[in-house]
């Protein structure tokens, strides 16, 4: 009898375990949702066959938890929504952290590049807001970006201005981090 009660005992410690229920995430209530997201564009591609036209939907979707953390993905479906849901799964995958200055603009001018398309990213002063055309201003507002001006140089594709867009992001460096590759401390720069 005193294993059985070691037994019970066990059970209820293993379901009051708070770092269990993070792990599994609250089965009584729905999940939290961590990020935004919003399609950037879908079109309708064709491939040509001997048996005729095959028709499916490619569609380019990005995510972001509007704090520095900025995702980009394609999928393609026959159906729409197959073809989104595609999508937001690999902009899941594909996250990465955009180094922001007081949680507002971007540390420096950068400009980025896919295929032909070039997109020039400028820091800005407090209260001048989101200054972008609509590819660059989904993915700017999606990571958290609040102050910056942008220019689209060279082609207008939304796929490519948006990779672009997440290219100078990436290429992004803050003091601190351009500090610890010359093995200085920041105040030495």
């Amino acid at each position: 009898m005193a294993n059985e009660e070691v037994k019970k005992n066990e059970t209820k410690e293993f379901k009051k375990n708070p770092s269990r229920e993070n792990r599994r995430g609250n089965a009584n209530g729905p999940k939290e949702k961590l990020l935004d997201g919003q399609v950037v564009n879908i079109a309708r591609v064709t491939k040509v066959t001997k048996g005729g036209r095959h028709m499916r939907f490619a569609c380019t979707y990005a995510v972001g938890d509007g704090k520095g953390l900025i995702g980009l993905g394609t999928g393609k479906a026959n159906e729409v929504q197959d073809a989104i849901k595609k999508a937001e799964q690999a902009a899941g995958r594909n996250l990465i952290k955009v180094a922001l200055v007081e949680g507002r603009t971007l540390p420096h001018d950068v400009i980025g590049t896919c295929g032909r398309a070039k997109v020039l990213l400028k820091k800005a002063k407090p209260g001048t807001g989101v200054i972008a055309g609509g590819t660059a201003r989904i993915i700017l507002e999606l990571a958290g970006v609040k102050d910056v001006v942008s220019k689209s140089l060279g082609s207008n594709t939304k796929v490519n201005v948006a990779k672009a867009t997440i290219n100078a992001l990436k290429s992004e460096r803050t003091a601190e981090h351009i500090a610890e590759l010359r093995g200085k401390k920041r105040e030495e720069l």
